[in-house]
């Protein structure tokens, strides 16, 4: 008995029909059958099944004699079932690699619930991808089963058949079965949820929801969308039958009321004339299921009257909207005269030479260089007032009470970036600040560069899609001094940016932690996450990828290489900190995070913690590397796909062939860099060791001190502070022109 039985119903979807196969037959987790059911599709579905059933024993296809339609189609195929549990796969959609094996562990972890309800994204036919908006919902669900009454939130997720799996027992008992009609998910989803004893939930994305470039069947213009009230019937009478739900009666009498006013809301969905009698269906649906004392308020009090009210009240809303559209636009324009008046007032105010302004990625808080060079100002200079600019009131809500901070595009904000006489940041800052005579900029950047970056990315226009290449080169005329930690970033950054600034060798300081650190630094970091103090700690961080849209590419199956690590090692993930936001972490790393699997660090604010913490860094391109090499620890580059990031984003160096450590070109030799201990033998040492020499060489603990005596202060460095360069006159130590 296979573990999923996978129901496929197939029409008209040839197009599309191989790709949805492939990702079910080439799961990880392969205990499953498929049940493909061609619904007498007329186009090349019912051969391209008969071709994979021939090669694949886990495929079984039937031939209907008739078009039956999606409900019906999926019923065929119940019979045939023999899984422990039933998917119902849309033959236009796929699933997520893992997606099985996460499901089949989740299932073992909650005991074999009822139901078992897991993520989804949609993707684009132009190539997006967005994550269901509600996924908090299943992450707030934990790791117990519950059922709907205990968790009713469950039931506000997309009400469709294929983002869940059904123990097909249970299935069998209650005797569900599909309607014929267009929305017949509805009356399957509800009784099935509401009959659910043990639910349980699985916060990650199995399942990519093709979004088509003309809609699926229930965005097409049809009098058949006033199915939904059948269906709905049908619900109605499913409660009816069981007292026990009688308490639900409520919820669904305004989901219903909530559902059919979306429809006639759609423009794309009703021909016009039909509308009102849609309408008046409606309403009597939902006079004729009103419980009694039913509370009728927001949206569905509109059923409460006519058709011709109704049409009065969204005429009057779109009109609202459109009035609240201009009057926000006239606020805005109001706010930039006066804006544009505040700053030029206090701009003939002389610049304070004790008022530094800082950033950090684009306003995220006191973080990398700058947190660096603000920390030791007020250390050894405590004249010089520091004012950080954050981005919202929920990273200000973040930073440490004593540090005095402005919102960007504040009043507070235009006073002082008018006023100060210093700027430090690591990105540039928004166009819309002008820079004062005598005022002077220092950026940081973000670590040492390996990628393409700046004016180089003219040649690579997949890089820098989105991104305006000569609107960032008139930022950087702002800078005037360039921190650089090596050489090599030195001719990086002048070649770059094309702009008239000074090169300064400073270091990092940034890496001032990281330079003769002790064993316990990063013990705070292991205490927090619960990581054993004999622990070996493997910090997993990879970079974005330019040739992917979105940046998100799965390089290694993260619960394998924790598994293969074996135990006394812990495995540390940090994503790059753009798809922090985005689908990347559901698809799989929340989930190994909830179970303990892994430890999920990409919300961790200070990287240089996580860094401490850790005893070997495996990365494929970060540049976090370069960082990671002053801590004289080894370093495993992972390159299986360097030839496609270099084709995408470019590269100052070949990685590869200079690299900190040892490198793998596959999994199974990564695997074998850490069962062998390859990993830190006497070769990758001597790696290690002609990376620091190059790239950490003006990193000496003393970069932040440096910046604030020579660049805030005007002094000079106390004796012996200076980085040295071999071949170069004292006097040359520190500046160096463009």
């Amino acid at each position: 008995m296979p573990r999923f039985s996978v129901i496929v119903p197939c029409f008209k979807v040839q197009g599309f029909l191989r790709e949805c196969l492939d990702s079910v037959l080439l799961q990880s987790f392969n205990d499953l059958e498929l049940i493909a059911v061609d619904d007498c599709s007329p186009d090349g579905c019912g051969a391209i099944l008969d071709e994979y059933a021939e090669r694949d024993p886990r495929v079984k296809v039937l031939h209907l004699p008739e078009n039956a339609g999606l409900g019906r189609a999926r019923n065929a195929g119940l019979p045939h079932a023999t899984g422990d549990y039933l998917f119902f796969l849309d033959s236009d959609d796929t699933l997520t690699p893992g997606a099985l094996r996460a499901v089949a562990d989740r299932l073992a972890e909650a005991e074999d619930p009822d139901v078992l309800v897991f993520d989804y994204a949609r993707t684009y036919w132009w190539g997006g991808t967005r994550r269901n908006v509600l996924a908090q919902v299943l992450a707030e669900a934990g790791a117990d089963t519950f059922t709907a009454t205990d968790r009713p939130e469950i039931l506000d997720l997309l009400m469709v058949v294929w983002n869940k799996v059904y123990r097909r027992d249970f299935v069998e008992e209650h005797g569900f079965e599909f309607p014929p009609g267009y929305y017949e998910d509805t009356p399957w989803t509800f009784p099935v949820m509401l009959s659910a004893r043990r639910i349980a939930a699985l916060d990650r994305i199995c399942l990519n929801y093709r979004q088509r470039r003309q809609g699926n069947i229930l965005s097409t213009t049809s009098r058949k969308h006033f199915d939904i009230h059948d269906q709905y019937e049908r619900v109605f009478a499913f409660v009816a039958e069981h007292e026990e739900l009688a308490g639900w009666r409520p919820y669904l009498h305004r989901k219903m009321g909530e559902h059919c006013l979306d429809i006639l809301a759609k423009p794309d969905r009703l021909p016009p004339a039909d509308k009102a009698e849609f309408f008046r269906r409606t309403a009597e649906m939902f006079r004729r299921h009103r419980p009694e004392g039913a509370l009728v308020d927001g949206e569905v009090a509109l059923l409460e009257g006519g058709y011709p009210a109704y049409r009065l009240k969204r005429q009057a809303a779109r009109a609202g909207q459109e009035a609240g559209r201009w009057t926000a636009q006239l606020r805005r324009e109001a706010a930039l005269r006066a804006r544009s008046g505040w700053t030029g007032l206090h701009a003939r105010r002389p610049l304070d030479p004790h008022l530094v302004v800082y950033s950090a990625s684009s306003h995220r808080g006191v973080l990398g260089d700058p947190a660096a060079v603000y920390r030791k100002a007020r250390e050894i200079a405590p004249q010089v007032r520091g004012v950080w600019v954050v981005r919202d009131e929920e990273a200000a809500a973040q930073l440490p009470p004593d540090v005095e901070h402005v919102l960007v595009g504040s009043r507070r904000y235009l006073e002082v970036t008018a006023r100060a006489k210093f700027f430090v940041n690591d990105v540039n800052w928004p166009g819309s600040l002008a820079k004062r005579p005598g005022s002077v900029h220092i950026h940081t950047h973000q670590g040492t560069p390996l990628k393409y970056m700046g004016a180089d990315l003219l040649d690579k226009p997949g890089a820098r899609l989105g991104f305006d290449v000569p609107q960032m080169l008139r930022r950087a005329d702002r800078w005037d001094h360039s921190l650089v930690a090596n050489r090599h970033s030195e001719l990086v950054w002048e070649r770059a940016y094309p702009c008239h600034f000074t090169s300064v060798r400073t270091g990092s300081p940034r890496n001032d932690v990281l330079v003769g650190a002790a064993d316990g630094d990063g013990a705070a970091f292991r205490a927090r996450h619960g990581i054993p103090e004999d622990h070996r700690v493997v910090l997993y961080a990879p970079t974005r990828r330019d040739y992917r849209r979105g940046g998100h590419v799965d390089r290694i199956d993260l619960a394998r290489f924790a598994a293969d690590l074996g135990k006394g090692c812990t495995l540390v993930v940090r994503l790059h900190p753009t798809l922090a936001t985005g689908p990347a972490r559901g698809m799989g790393l929340t989930e190994l995070a909830r179970r303990g699997i892994v430890v999920d660090a990409t919300d961790e604010p200070q990287v240089e913690e996580v860094m401490l913490a850790s005893d070997v860094l495996v990365t494929d391109y970060s540049a976090l590397m370069f960082d990671y090499a002053n801590l004289d620890r080894p370093i495993v580059v992972h390159a299986d796909d360097w030839a496609a990031y270099t084709a995408s984003r470019g590269a100052y160096l070949d990685i590869t062939a200079e690299a900190p450590g040892h490198v793998s070109r596959s999994y199974r030799e990564l695997a074998w860099l850490f069962a062998s201990g390859a990993w830190q033998d006497e070769e990758a040492a001597r790696l290690r060791a002609d990376f620091r020499e190059r790239f950490c060489e003006f990193d000496d603990g003393r970069a932040a001190e440096r910046v604030v005596r020579t660049l805030l202060l005007g002094e000079s460095m106390p004796e012996g502070a200076a980085v040295r360069i071999p071949g170069q006159n004292a006097g040359s130590d520190l500046l160096a022109s463009t």
